[in-house]
């Protein structure tokens, strides 16, 4: 009894410290997240503090309301369905074949997902709207129509499915598929019994998080859909900013943030089933050059749709920045003559640059130390329930979010709406998520009786941390920093409403001036819109550089 008296002491310590771990992201969650979008909703929905549930009827009774929802739910599953078609074959390929520039190629698939909405949608624009490459050459034009949004989603999430679903897929013990082609399957019959039920969680994961971006898609939907087609996300922005209807704006913040709860609780019992029910092999030891040629033609067929939907967009994006002569949209980006903001735009470069950098060191901070408290798998119902919180600002509106921060820290204690930190603050809230996931699986794979050896034999929880977990996690922290450095300087949805017009970021600035009027402001967009993909891609191939690939995690 005596000698479990310290393992004990060291348990309880352990809980203690968690819930310690825990405070600080609660709190920044409750003040910069809960607070904001309750103070939204509470003033769009309330009269005089009384709740109204007829306006909840009201609106949702609207035609063109039931339009949007209609949109916005089949739209996703539309781009949900067409993603997985897309991509399941270069998860397989990604997954089992090696091939020269593999890693290379890698990268560049996943350039799309850290890349900016609003630079997916400019991209598409010059591929597709007017005056576009396909206008040129064969008169055709997509802009305003559904399959520009479509293809836009397709592009932006195509790696969502090649990095979770192809992930484990190399992961999977060949054996077991070649065993029952052994008793006499069938390729297709042993894939469809062995192979596909091993992957139906990695596919399901990877769906619901598809139909979770294209669900609350704003950026491209804003830039491609024009007038016709709007999203819940666009149309709350419209309500909030345009027509300045906060009562129906609340009403449909609602609605999404039920909508995303729901999905967010599918993803998460498919994650953990995933977890579970599966037993891996070394990914290097799954990966063989193509044979025959069918193999080939997979092969082929899959660098042709990178090369078609993936590299296409992005080429044209950049050729369409140099079409003046002298790199004249450029030079033009360090004038502020007859410009829509107060600097000129190349300030937009430095601004985004900063606020980045700032929210990343913010997000580090915060989702380390609830990744920290996440990392026993046996946690109670107060930690799982502290996971899903801190995946909400990735579905929930962040026009509510941005919006919110103007109603709600405008008086003391938190008079923050003239300051500058409200934008960091708003990229950290989105940045944080990527940062729990990247770390989560890391500090879950180390070995909990080196913890509790360290903490029997004295070590605080600090000292426990910095001895035992942060020299296996020194790598997933980099990672984890590189991409919430790339979503941080993306944000668009929340920085529109709260970013000054003396300090625009990049995304805003680009926005902007594809909403005016003439060739230079469309030059402008596409040469501010090839630096913020530049700035991204370095950061991406730096993060590949770092990452270690073994569970296809982002």
């Amino acid at each position: 009894m005596d000698l479990a008296r310290p393992q004990v002491a060291a348990t309880r310590r352990g809980s203690a410290a968690r819930l310690g771990l825990m405070a600080l992201p609660v709190a920044f969650f409750g003040v910069f997240f809960a607070y904001p979008v309750a103070a939204i909703v509470s003033r769009g929905l309330g009269d005089g503090g009384e709740w109204h549930l007829g306006r909840l009827v009201d609106v949702l009774g609207q035609p063109d309301i039931r339009h949007v929802l209609w949109f916005t739910t089949w739209q996703a599953l539309a781009s949900t369905a067409l993603t997985l078609l897309l991509a399941l074959p270069a998860a397989h390929v990604f997954a089992r074949f090696a091939f020269p520039g593999k890693q290379v190629l890698r990268a560049v698939v996943t350039v799309p997902f850290v890349l900016p909405t609003v630079v997916v949608g400019t991209a598409f624009l010059a591929l597709v709207g007017r005056g576009g490459l396909l206008d040129e050459l064969w008169g055709v034009r997509l802009d305003t129509t559904v399959w520009a949004i479509l293809l836009a989603h397709v592009f932006f999430n195509y790696a969502v499915v090649v990095r979770t679903v192809g992930g484990l897929w190399a992961q999977l013990d060949p054996r077991q598929e070649e065993a029952a082609r052994m008793l006499g399957a069938s390729r297709l019959t042993a894939w469809r019994t062995v192979t596909l039920p091993a992957l139906g969680p990695a596919v399901a994961a990877a769906a619901l998080m598809v139909f979770l971006f294209t669900f609350t898609s704003f950026g491209v939907v804003q830039i491609l859909g024009g007038p016709t087609f709007s999203t819940l996300e666009v149309e709350i922005y419209r309500q909030t900013s345009e027509i300045f209807d906060l009562s129906t704006a609340a009403v449909l913040t609602l609605v999404q943030f039920a909508a995303v709860g729901a999905i967010l609780a599918l993803h998460a019992w498919t994650v953990r089933r995933r977890e579970t029910a599966l037993r891996l092999v070394d990914a290097s030891l799954t990966e063989r050059r193509p044979r025959g040629a069918g193999q080939w033609a997979l092969l082929a067929a899959v660098l042709g749709t990178v090369v078609v939907l993936i590299l296409l967009p992005l080429a044209v994006l950049v050729q369409r920045s140099l079409d003046a002569s002298d790199f004249a949209y450029y030079r033009a980006l360090t004038s502020d003559e007859g410009n829509v903001f107060l600097v000129p735009p190349i300030d937009a470069i430095g601004n985004s640059l900063q606020y980045a950098v700032v929210a990343t060191v913010i997000a580090v901070v915060i989702g380390g130390l609830a990744a920290a408290a996440l990392t026993r798998r046996d946690a109670g119902r107060l930690v799982r329930g502290f996971d899903a919180l801190l995946m909400l600002p990735l579905g929930v509106s962040a026009v509510t979010v941005g919006f919110g921060f103007l109603i709600a820290l405008d008086e003391p204690p938190l008079d923050l709406r003239s300051s500058w930190i409200l934008v960091p603050l708003a990229q950290a809230l989105v940045g944080v998520p990527f940062v729990v996931r990247t770390m989560l699986p890391v500090l879950r794979a180390v070995d909990e009786r080196l913890r509790e050896a360290a903490a029997v034999l004295g070590a605080s929880p600090w000292r426990v941390w910095r001895e035992v977990d942060l020299p296996m996690v020194r790598r997933a922290l980099l990672v984890a920093a590189g991409f919430a450095f790339a979503v941080s300087l993306g944000e668009f949805g929340a920085t529109v409403f709260i970013a000054r017009p003396d300090n625009p970021t990049l995304p805003v600035a680009v926005a902007r001036l594809l909403g005016r009027a003439g060739d230079l402001n469309y030059g402008q967009a596409m040469a501010l819109s090839t630096i913020l993909m530049l700035v991204c891609a370095v950061a991406l191939l730096v993060l590949e550089r770092l990452r270690t690939d073994r569970t296809g995690e982002f």
